[in-house]
This record gives structure tokens, C-alpha cells and sequence, in this order.
């Protein structure tokens, strides 16, 4: 059976491979203080255009998130987040194992909004409550769509003016660039957030993510926190290693063009055979909504994930594209599908 499941099945790109396999029996410095972070670390401020960030490796995006946000956050402070947020329902409570509330708030496309953000702060009006101090977003959301530039720097602006960190996760962020209507490069990410990730484990790493504080104030002692949350590898080169061969030319977003273009074929697959979808993404995550009949015939096959049910009669599913797939694997899928259709006379 292929799987849809998600966009790290496959274990890393053969570049990532190969440079792993190259330096076995190398020596190296532990926790993150050797030559190949400190190269990939180089690579990355290039490539975002800032001498002046701080960078750290992490193993994975949900201790990436708990680390920073109980990093910056005192005791009584709480993190906004949509409620499809990975956060909010995908980490298994992590940010409220730290002691911070997460404030999720219901939204139609998985996106924030300063209009939906205002009335939790006019609802958190005194010590009584906790205090709303971090937006978190995620780029693509949980559902596959995209901030743009411009919906991105008035999120900033409005949680500048109103003392709030804004907080991106990138798992995915290779996708988001690559949507071109969005005008957004990775350039563009050290003016618009406090802190950012890029994320390495859906984008053909083995595992790991580089986690980008902007905001100078947020950079001391993040080490310790670090250490304290086991976010600290000891063979930490082998996190930096991985992003060398991501950012030392254009392969990170290589990978991220090449996942979104297949999923453009799925979709207009879909398209074509009148179903719509959950979300309007652009990206590599689809959500068609199907009738029953067909996800058991595509489950005789395919390996995919149930989203949601909107009716008995019908089921959301998600499907996944990744770095790795071909073109020709996603051209069979949509060959059988067809097959499904006129089978189930659709």
C-alpha cells in the first residue's frame, strides 16, 4: 500500500544521507557547539538576510515549541492560538505540561486574525485571568492554508503595539514559501516575528528543526531551558549536518515547490471529479471531502488519514504529499481514483 499519510514517511533526503554516512567516523564537538552548526547556522542567516539572530537546533517541532514558549513566557502568561493550532490539539497538552494555558480561538480557515485575537485580550482584563502575552501562528496552518506577507505584518504590527510576542511555527515552512501569491520569503521572516522555526523533519531531514529567535531580549539563557526540556542533543552535528546540506544552496525550498506541485495534481484531480475540499490550501496537505464508498475503496490501496466526518454519509480525509513522492506515484493514485469512480458510478 502508498502512503498519503504525511510528509515524513521516507527517511531523509539522499543528500542528508550521504553527508551523514561521509563524516561516521569524524570527531566532533557535543551539544550543538561544532563546526557543522556553526556552518548551517552561516547557511541560514544568508539565506535570511540577519547577522543578528540567534539559532538553535532542536530535534523536533513539538519540543521546539514547548522549549521557546515556557522559555519566554512567566508563570501566569498564556499563548493565543487558533484552534486547529498543533499546539492546542496535536502536542498532547506539552504547552500546559509547562504551566501555560493555551487561549485557542475557533477560526474558519485555521488563520488569526487581530479581529479575533482582540476579544481575548478584552476578555483577559486583570490578574484574575491569566495574561495573554505570545501569539503563536503556524505557516501553512494545521489545514494546509498560508498567511501572506501582508497578513503577516499586520499580525506583527498589531501584537507590537499591544505587547505581545509573535511566535511562527514553521514545520512546513518550506510549502508556505513556495505559494508565490503569498509574497513571502524567508527573508522577510526576521522583520515580522519575535521567533521563528524551520522546519527539517517535513522538509527531508532525518529529524530536527532550527528554531530562530529575532527578539534579542528573548535570547538569554536559552541554552539552559534548552538543556532542562532534553532539547539539547549530544550529537548535536548531527542536527547541523542536516541543515548544511538543506541551506548551503536551494534545496530546502526545492523540496518544498516540488510537494506543493504534486498536490496540485490531486487537486485538480478532486476538482475535476466534483468534490470539494475542507480547506482552500494551496499547499501540500489536502482535505477532500469524500463519500464513504470511495475512501473504502481508496483504503484498499492507499494509506491516508481521516480529518473529519461532516455527515454519515461522508467522510473528510487527509492526504499528505511529500518531498520524496514522484510524480508518477501521484499520477497512479489519480489513474486508480478515476477507476474508483466509475466503479462506484460517480
Amino acid at each position: 500500500m502508498y502512503s498519503f499519510n504525511n510528509d515524513y514517511s521516507e527517511t531523509a533526503h539522499p543528500r542528508i544521507l550521504e553527508a551523514l554516512c561521509k563524516v561516521g567516523m569524524e570527531q566532533n564537538n557535543g551539544y550543538g557547539l561544532d563546526v557543522h552548526c556553526e556552518r548551517a547556522m552561516q547557511y541560514i542567516k544568508k539565506q535570511i538576510r540577519n547577522e543578528a539572530v540567534e539559532i538553535h537546533f532542536l530535534p523536533g517541532g513539538t519540543i521546539t515549541n514547548l522549549t521557546m514558549i515556557s522559555h519566554v513566557l512567566r508563570p501566569y502568561q498564556a499563548v493565543i492560538a487558533a484552534d486547529t493550532a498543533h499546539i492546542n490539539i496535536h502536542e498532547t497538552g506539552a504547552i500546559e505540561a509547562t504551566g501555560h494555558k493555551v487561549l485557542a480561538i475557533p477560526t474558519t480557515d485555521g488563520k488569526l486574525t487581530c479581529a479575533l485575537i482582540q476579544p481575548i485580550l478584552d476578555k483577559h482584563e486583570d490578574e484574575h485571568w491569566v495574561m495573554p502575552a505570545m501569539v503563536y501562528v503556524s505557516n501553512p496552518t494545521e489545514i494546509g492554508t498560508v498567511y501572506s506577507k501582508q497578513e503577516l505584518e499586520v499580525l506583527h504590527q498589531y501584537c507590537q503595539e499591544r505587547h505581545l510576542l509573535f511566535y511562527l511555527d514553521g514545520a512546513r515552512l518550506s510549502m508556505a514559501l513556495a505559494v508565490e501569491s503569498t509574497h513571502l520569503t524567508l527573508a522577510d521572516l526576521p522583520h515580522l516575528t519575535d521567533a521563528f522555526y524551520i522546519g527539517g523533519t517535513k522538509v527531508g531531514a532525518l529529524f530536527g528543526e532550527a528554531l530562530v529567535i529575532v527578539n534579542q531580549a528573548l535570547m538569554q539563557d536559552m541554552r539552559f531551558n534548552m538543556k532542562q526540556h532534553g532539547a539539547i542533543m549530544a550529537k548535536g552535528w548531527l542536527l547541523g549536518m542536516q541543515f548544511e546540506e538543506l541551506f548551503r544552496d536551494d534545496l530546502y525550498l526545492q523540496l518544498g515547490r516540488h510537494s506543493n506541485h504534486l498536490a496540485d495534481l490531486l487537486r485538480q484531480a478532486f476538482m475535476e471529479a466534483g468534490f470539494s475540499c475542507a480547506s482552500d490550501s494551496p499547499t501540500n496537505q489536502l482535505f477532500p471531502i469524500l463519500p464513504n464508498e470511495l475512501v473504502s475503496l481508496l483504503d484498499q490501496h492507499y494509506i491516508t488519514s481521516v480529518w473529519n466526518r461532516p455527515d454519515e454519509r461522508h467522510t473528510c480525509i487527509r492526504l499528505c504529499t511529500s518531498w520524496a513522492m514522484k510524480q508518477e506515484d501521484v499520477l497512479h493514485f489519480i489513474d486508480d481514483f478515476k477507476k474508483m469512480l466509475v466503479d462506484a458510478n460517480y
